[in-house]
């Protein structure tokens, strides 16, 4: 035994500092998603992987979202998972990637904040926060090569900053790498849609409603042409999520507000797409015996 007295087993008594991810890899490391064994080759094709995420600044905070749909290769693996969670009180964190890979390393995300908090006294810096979940990445670049990425989407409302410019967005690539996009960005396999959509639709003076509005409109274009992204279900209920990062804190979006701008788009889209009959027959040609 290693404690013949009871009580914690030595390696949890021992300093490691305020990073929870480096004590898990000196007490446990069996429980950090890159130490975990592999089979040999891709095991990536097996796995449900989740897409898409987006997010923009607005004047005042930021806001994130993303569709409900998970897939394994050309089957539907889930239609109601969510993608996007709250990291602290000021931030929050979207994935695409590998499903399962991802949640694990959202939670230990979330413990990494709050093990630092409770260890420091005090709440890391917004940087801090991205340069943290840059750390975690690295760690994850074993299994990620063998077709396990993640690639998550952070944001947050930086207490540092002027509140009109105090919302921030953050992207990864698989090896850890980190980078702070300006306005809007979006990642997964509809980012490509959703990405030229929202060039269309944000703009500078947009506030925290039109951020909304925006958002899920570039989620509904990115399912109308990415197989992978679920549109908003309407049989079932199901909507995108979205939360909004301001200085009051973070705050999920409740779904009727969510269905009624899912409602204003399907009405307007059908509106373009489909002509009245009175128009058509205005244009009828003449001679035609009608």
């Amino acid at each position: 035994m290693d404690n013949p007295f009871g009580g914690l087993p030595p390696a949890y008594l021992s300093p490691h500092g305020s990073s929870f991810t480096d004590f898990l890899a000196h007490a446990e490391p069996a429980l950090l998603p890159g130490r975990r064994p592999l089979p040999p080759g891709t095991v990536g094709e097996v796995s449900p992987h989740g897409t898409t995420i987006v997010a923009a600044t607005f004047d005042g905070g930021v806001v994130i979202g993303g569709d409900r749909r998970a897939t394994m290769g050309n089957v539907i693996a889930q239609r109601d998972i969510e993608k996007v969670y709250a990291a602290d009180a000021y931030s929050a964190i979207g994935i695409a990637g590998t499903a399962g890979i991802a949640l694990e390393m959202v939670r230990l995300f979330q413990i990494e904040l709050e093990h630092y908090e409770k260890i420091e006294g005090a709440t890391l810096s917004l940087d801090g926060k991205a340069n943290r979940l840059s750390a975690m990445l690295k760690g994850n670049l074993a299994i990620a090569l063998q077709g396990l990425a993640v690639l998550p989407l952070f944001v947050g409302y930086d207490q540092q900053k002027n509140p009109s410019h105090a919302g921030r967005i953050f992207s990864y690539d698989v090896t850890g790498g980190c980078y702070e996009e300006q306005f809007f960005h979006s990642v997964g396999s509809g980012s490509t849609f959703a990405k030229s959509s929202l060039k269309k639709l944000w703009h500078k003076d947009i506030d925290l409603a039109g951020a909304e509005h925006v958002l899920v409109e570039s989620l509904y274009d990115a399912a109308d042409d990415d197989t992978a992204t679920g549109g908003p279900d309407l049989t079932r209920g199901l909507f995108p999520i979205l939360f909004t990062i301001t200085a009051d804190g973070i705050r999920r979006v409740d779904d009727e507000t969510i269905e009624a701008i899912c409602d204003e788009i399907i009405t307007n889209r059908t509106a373009i797409l489909r002509r009245p009959e009175s128009v058509a027959s205005d244009h009828t040609p003449q001679g035609s015996g009608r």
